[in-house]
């Protein structure tokens, strides 16, 4: 993570921000079209055979990454542990200069086996990666890996949806938004542990606002107001519903109920003083430290804030993810991941592909927990310290797993989604524009990135 925080929660700055201890704004794509409808799309896949044997004489594994965090080094580090024949040419560029480079690296007769993706853009229609189901089916990652989080990484023939068609990189991480809790101020108000429901929250809300505490802090200078409209609109629709808007399916809109009920609930909880005047102008550094200073029973931001949360208040912060409308409600959260493609000229695609397969293990699992990236495996031996707000992610993650209920950001949707739900959220929260409003520009962006 770059000691700046980032502004946007897209893909790429996902890759960014964690690798510099979870402490800034987060999440999704960069450079504009991580992943938008309309640029990634449909090569020729590399199907054929594959093999799932690791070569046992001495080969050389080479990785072109963006990725500053120590994630990507301590996940080969353990690979190579494993099988001290592999050599790995760990090959890095700044992140300002490697979504233009990629393209060079991958056509060149030194393309790496693999690379990092922060966004699909034209590698798989250029044909410079290969379609990974294949793999898929060899090693079972449809049975180990959570539907909603392997699709974030599939695209149709078109090109113009994303979440369907073929598997063009597998994760190597996650991020999960959500809402962090003071134990210390929930104690106090009687609120003993996380809401149940939707409505339990919104007693909370009103509770803290009445003892004279904040109940709601944000940072809105970087646009996070979407995080809750987002989470919200996951209460009042399936996630498969919001998945599909933001991968740009035909037909989808926010301009129905759940939309509706979401933004005018971001609206009526700002007028009712829910969140911290002067919102827009708080970056996510600055709301992540108030919070931890005692001003705001909530937070909503995601597990990059974590390492920071827990080294300035230990054991004194929950997390949730939203809780729906009632106590059966399907864990939803928000969130994508950090990912590696196989490139079409890779030397040594299925070594490339054992490494992929690596990193849902149980070990490599552990390992993106401590390097502040929710783990890949679901397997119930990867922990965080008792106590630690990570613990509760954990705990948290494995419901969203569980239930299949993560969707990708909605930011991510076109290539300047962000900037539409940022003005836009800073414009409803400082009530000058009403939620239809906001819905009408937001879905307008949304149509004029499907064409």
């Amino acid at each position: 993570m770059p000691s700046s925080p980032a502004a946007t929660p897209r893909r790429g700055v996902l890759n960014r921000s964690l690798a510099a201890a979870c402490t800034t704004a987060v999440a999704v794509g960069a450079l504009g079209a991580c992943g938008t409808p309309g640029t990634a799309p449909a090569s020729k896949p590399t199907d054929g055979a594959v093999s799932t044997a690791i070569p046992t004489d001495k080969v050389t594994l080479s990785i072109l990454t963006s990725d500053e965090s120590p994630t990507t080094k301590a996940l080969t580090d353990a690979f190579v542990k494993k099988h001290p024949n592999v050599t790995i040419d760990y090959r890095f560029t700044a992140y300002d200069s490697y979504n233009t480079s990629l393209a060079l690296a991958l056509n060149s007769d030194n393309a790496p086996d693999l690379a990092l993706l922060n966004l699909l853009g034209n590698t798989a229609k250029a044909g410079q990666i290969r379609a990974l189901d294949p793999y898929v089916k060899a090693y079972g990652w449809d049975k180990t890996v959570s539907a909603s989080q392997l699709d974030q990484w599939r695209s149709n023939g078109k090109g113009n949806q994303l979440g369907t068609g073929k598997l063009w990189a597998a994760p190597a991480g996650f991020s999960l938004v959500g809402v962090y809790y003071n134990k210390q101020i929930a104690t106090k108000l009687g609120i003993d542990g996380p809401p149940k429901t939707l409505a339990d929250f919104e007693q909370q809300l009103a509770k803290a606002k009445a003892a004279g505490e904040l109940p709601v802090q944000v940072s809105n200078l970087d646009g996070h107001s979407s995080f809750i409209f987002q989470a919200l609109v996951n209460q009042f629709q399936t996630p498969a519903d919001s998945t599909a808007w933001a991968f740009g399916k035909p037909g989808s809109t926010v301009e129905n109920e759940a939309g509706t009920k979401a933004a005018e609930k971001l609206a009526d909880w700002t007028a009712k003083g829910y969140l911290p005047e002067g919102a827009n102008g708080v970056d996510n550094a600055g709301a992540t430290a108030a919070y931890t200073k005692g001003k705001g029973l909530f937070l909503f931001t995601g597990n990059w804030d974590a390492g920071v949360v827990d080294k300035a208040m230990p054991k004194g912060s929950g997390f949730f993810t939203l809780p729906g409308l009632t106590p059966e409600s399907p864990a939803a959260g928000v969130g994508t991941s950090l990912a590696y493609a196989i490139s079409t000229k890779a030397k040594n695609p299925d070594l490339a592909a054992a490494f992929l397969d690596f990193l849902t293990s149980p070990e490599a699992g552990q390992i993106q927990l401590d390097n502040g990236f929710m783990p890949v495996s679901q397997d119930a031996s990867i922990k965080a310290a008792e106590g630690s707000v990570r613990a509760e992610f954990v705990e948290a993650w494995g419901k969203v797993g569980k239930s299949n209920g993560l969707t990708p950001y909605f930011n991510n949707a076109t290539a300047t989604m962000n900037d539409v739900l940022t003005s836009q959220g800073q414009q409803l929260i400082a009530d000058k524009v009403k939620p239809a409003d906001y819905l009408k520009a937001v879905q307008a962006e949304w149509a004029k990135g499907q064409k």
